[in-house]
């Protein structure tokens, strides 16, 4: 069973990894944020359960796909009732890392979803390889693969859009 400390513990330890991947797959500060609280509060609810011998950061990261999984649904339900939601704001600043301009977001958002979802888990994740193909139930190869991919197609989206700016 999870212990208080463990779980302060935890959420100081991932807690920034994982809210750069929740931005990185929601692209809006103010939601990223909800769904990372909504993760923990859900590691919080299951501390019976919680496994200390597991990956935490993977068993974590298992439950910000579920939850990012929910917000996409609550969001295509909001269009459907109310219409075509503004775009993303894809400029917002991410208070926690700098490393991924307007650009590269752009570009991460022209990616297939299953490249797109395999490389952030493992680049801004922080999963290793056999960590994400355990989270997406598939196999090594199949990561490894993605991550290729999505790595060459990142790099020749950002390259064309530095010649088109010439």
């Amino acid at each position: 069973m999870l212990q208080p400390e463990e779980f302060q513990h935890l959420i100081e330890i991932h807690g920034p990894a994982l809210y750069r991947l929740a931005y990185r797959l929601i692209g809006n500060v103010h939601d990223a944020e909800d769904v990372l609280q909504e993760t923990f509060r859900c590691l919080w609810a299951a501390r019976e359960r919680y496994d200390a011998r597991r990956g935490a950061r993977a068993f974590l990261v298992s439950i910000l796909r579920r939850r990012v999984a929910d917000y996409w649904r609550h969001r295509r339900r909001e269009e459907q009732l109310w219409g075509p939601l503004p775009p993303l704001a894809v400029g917002d600043q991410d208070p926690t890392q700098e490393e991924f301009c307007d650009e590269v977001q752009q570009a991460l958002q022209q990616l297939p979803p299953e490249l797109r979802e395999t490389l952030l888990l493992v680049v801004v994740g922080e999963l290793t390889h056999q960590e994400a193909a355990q989270v997406l139930g598939v196999p090594l190869g199949t990561v490894l693969s993605r991550v290729a991919r999505a790595r060459t197609r990142l790099r020749q989206t950002l390259l064309q859009s530095m010649a088109a700016e010439k």
